[in-house]
């Protein structure tokens, strides 16, 4: 895994874990990424800080050495603290457990949610892929979609 540190065209920074970076490629030409501060899909690598590691016989000297500056306090590999491992554990139980009986449809997504709700096809749960104005259209039809709180992989893609 990749992880990428994020920005949004409203400058909301945030991480993003990838398979590879032609994964992040990928799925932002398939309109997949989105702010999830405020939903904006104009999403853009960020800068990063390279990490170098001091060499084994050097001390850290200066402002580094004890005392965190707000700047490094916003660092995105930062420790997570143990109660935000617990809660985002429970979250990924809470969408499998959710997603056991659902059907995956992939890109058909919009166009089968859209066909239960005017009681085309039989309603059945499901989950796939939609762009952020595909669901953006559904949500104004009156059409009852969620986000998933984590990246869901096609089920051909899983090894």
């Amino acid at each position: 895994m990749i992880v990428f540190d994020l920005s949004c065209g409203q400058g909301h920074r945030f991480e993003g874990w990838f398979g590879s970076s032609g994964d992040f490629v990928a799925q932002k030409q398939r309109g997949l990424l989105s702010c999830p501060q405020c939903g904006d899909g104009a999403v853009e690598k960020a800068p990063m800080a390279p990490a170098v590691p001091r060499k084994g016989n050097q001390r850290a000297e200066g402002p580094m050495r004890g005392h965190a500056t707000p700047a490094m306090q916003q660092m995105s590999n930062a420790p997570v603290p143990p109660e935000v491992q617990q809660a985002l554990a429970r979250l990924a139980e809470a969408q499998a457990r959710a997603l056991k009986n659902s059907k995956w449809v992939g890109s058909r997504f919009a166009d089968d949610a859209r066909a239960m709700h005017y009681g085309e096809i039989d309603p059945a749960p499901i989950h796939g892929e939609a762009s952020l104005e595909e669901a953006k259209r559904l949500l104004d039809e009156g059409v009852e979609i969620v986000p998933l709180p984590f990246p869901v992989a096609p089920p051909k893609a899983i090894n």
